[in-house]
C-alpha cells in the first residue's frame, strides 16, 4: 500500500494534490486517475467549460512523478487524436 498524489497539469502549470490517496500499487493509481479523468471531463462538458487540464501526473510520497495520464486518453477513439 502506498500514498499516491494526482497533480493536474494544464500547460506549464501544475496544480498540486496535497491530500493524495492510499492505494495498493501504481496500477490501482492509474485506474483511479483514469476514472477521475472521465469524471472531470463529464463535469466540464456539462458545465460548458472550454478548457480542461491536459493530464494527471501521478506522484509518490517523495514527490517523484511515476506516470502521466492524459485526459484525452479516456475519450472514445474518434476523439482522442
Amino acid at each position: 500500500m502506498g500514498r499516491f498524489y494526482f497533480h493536474l497539469r494544464a500547460g506549464d502549470e501544475l496544480t498540486s494534490d496535497d491530500e493524495g490517496m492510499d492505494l495498493p500499487d501504481l496500477s490501482a493509481a492509474k485506474r483511479e486517475a483514469m476514472l477521475t479523468a472521465r469524471e472531470l471531463l463529464v463535469e466540464a462538458i456539462k458545465s460548458g467549460k472550454q478548457t480542461v487540464p491536459e493530464a494527471f501526473v501521478i506522484a509518490d510520497d517523495e514527490g517523484r512523478a511515476l506516470d502521466t495520464i492524459s485526459l484525452a486518453a479516456v475519450l472514445p477513439a474518434p476523439f482522442n487524436k
